[in-house]
């Protein structure tokens, strides 16, 4: 089965960075698009960013310039430099792809288990 795993996440003090990566493994033909979410306690789920594949990058309002999502095709995977962090960063950190899977090729998307980002102040 197709799997979705995470790493870089900790406790970091404000100001600092962190770098989120989330490889892509199992079978499927491509992989679409790729993004990385976050969720903070008590709140909804949000798009942090995202990165079609084709040179666009998507990020939301609160990380912008601070932020860069990046992709490595080749190894189906994708990263989020996180740079300036802030106490409200804290959050449970998900990536998500979306690959085209067998038999049919049609496109799914799939989900990391999350990783943890705690910024101290």
């Amino acid at each position: 089965q197709v799997q979705l795993v995470e790493s870089g996440g900790g406790l970091v003090q404000a100001g600092g960075s962190l770098r989120l990566s989330c490889a892509a493994s199992g079978r499927f033909f491509s992989v679409n698009v790729m993004a990385w979410y976050r969720q903070a306690p008590g709140k909804e789920q949000e798009l942090v960013a995202s990165v079609p594949g084709d040179g666009t990058t998507n990020y939301g309002d609160s990380v912008k310039g601070r932020f860069t999502i990046s992709r490595d095709n080749a190894k189906n995977t994708v990263y989020l430099q996180t740079n300036n962090l802030k106490p409200e960063d804290t959050a449970v950190y998900r990536c998500r792809a979306d690959l085209s899977v067998p038999p049919f090729g049609r496109v799914s998307p799939y989900w990391g288990q999350g990783t943890q980002v705690a910024v101290s102040s």
